[in-house]
């Protein structure tokens, strides 16, 4: 681990004072890097800068944005899923609006997540799993899609095997044809149970109702097999493509 306080104090107690200023300034840098919890320059910066360390749930959806905007554009589907895992997690208002935040954020790319991910490493497993949702809700793992969780992968601890191994449970199945969001507006009424004539609110609940029995999140951990965790991914996309295309369809925000 890193101590940046801690080496800048014995260089310039190096500098002013020799060996014992060395000594000294080394004992109180690293007083300060443990007081403001420094592992690493990064940390230094972010201090600096006037930038807090992102919480966990704000790293979470920094990642996510920067995954969705890595091939150059985000569509309906990025942003559905990126509310879809606000409410898996059961973020309140506040904390929605914060993660919407960060979304956006992590969009630009700006951020320098390594040291932030390396403090998670007990998190890792759920963080990636959301990852690799929003990878691959538009159906495909893009190249530069892949190199990031890759990357995110191993400041957590983990290795390419293990990732990719994760990344299949999310796969959709080959066979299996496209969701509803090319398709037609009826097949999109029919995979919600609702009908043209339903109200907005009433087509809200069923869409929520539906993702709520069927998110692969409910099979993680549970000893399912991945041949069920993917057709639950599957199902799971299709619900958000069929609502993206009656919400675009029907003008409901």
């Amino acid at each position: 681990m890193l101590w940046p306080a801690t080496m800048l104090g014995a260089a310039a107690g190096l500098a002013l004072a020799s060996i014992p200023g060395a000594l000294l300034g080394g004992l109180l840098g690293q007083v300060l890097d443990r007081r403001l919890r420094l592992h690493g320059w990064d940390n230094l910066r972010e201090r600096l800068g006037g930038r807090a360390a992102p919480s966990d749930d704000d790293l979470l959806f920094l990642m996510l944005g920067r995954l969705a905007k890595s091939d150059g554009r985000v569509v309906q589907s990025h942003i559905q899923q990126a509310r879809s895992e606000m409410q898996r997690l059961g973020l309140d208002a506040a904390a929605q609006r914060r993660a919407i935040e960060a979304f956006a954020r992590g969009k630009t790319g700006r951020d320098n997540l390594r040291t932030p991910l390396q403090r998670q490493r007990e998190r890792a497993d759920a963080m990636l799993r959301a990852c690799w949702r929003m990878a691959w809700v538009d159906g495909r793992v893009s190249a530069s899609e892949h190199e990031l969780i890759l990357l995110w992968g191993k400041w957590l601890g983990w290795d390419s095997t293990r990732l990719d191994s994760l990344g299949e449970e999310y796969a959709p199945r080959r066979s299996q044809q496209p969701a509803p969001a090319g398709g037609s507006y009826q097949e999109a009424l029919r995979l919600l149970g609702v009908n043209e004539g339903s109200e907005p609110e009433q087509i809200k609940r069923a869409y929520r109702r539906l993702l709520s029995r069927h998110h692969p999140d409910k099979l993680a951990g549970s000893g399912a097999s991945p041949e069920r965790i993917r057709e639950a991914t599957d199902t799971t996309r299709q619900l958000h493509q069929a609502y993206a295309l009656i919400r675009q369809r029907r003008g409901i925000r």
